[in-house]
């Protein structure tokens, strides 16, 4: 089964880490990429841009209304993604548990992704 790990964070919480604790930060990200590429799990992931430069597009009054910003009621804002494929939601919520932004006050959404036809949902 195919999971999207939603990476939830504080905008530039890195900048107040020291220069050792953001190189250890990352050095476990690339060791969880590694390894899931090892294992054939990673199918994709990407980083976000800054939540600043975010356009939210909705129908209001029968109208659409592009806005700046997310405009989340929340401290977090979506960071960014992985895709992974594997055996259980166990497994893709033991994987969201390494990730180090969880440390840092971050968190990470678990969602099956459904195929095409969605049945499975």
């Amino acid at each position: 089964m195919k999971y999207m790990l939603l990476i939830w964070n504080r905008p530039g919480f890195t900048e107040g880490l020291s220069e050792q604790d953001r190189t250890a930060l990352f050095g476990e990200v690339d060791e969880i990429m590694k390894e899931l590429t090892e294992t054939g799990e990673l199918i994709g992931g990407q980083a976000l841009a800054n939540p600043s430069q975010t356009l939210t597009v909705r129908l209001v009054n029968g109208e659409t209304e592009v806005v700046d910003g997310p405009f989340m009621e929340s401290k977090e804002q979506f960071a960014g993604y992985l895709a992974v494929d594997c055996d259980s939601p166990q497994r893709a919520a033991e994987i969201a548990a390494r990730w180090p932004d969880v440390r840092y006050g971050g968190a990470m959404e678990v969602r099956p992704i459904m195929d095409e036809a969605g049945t499975e949902m």
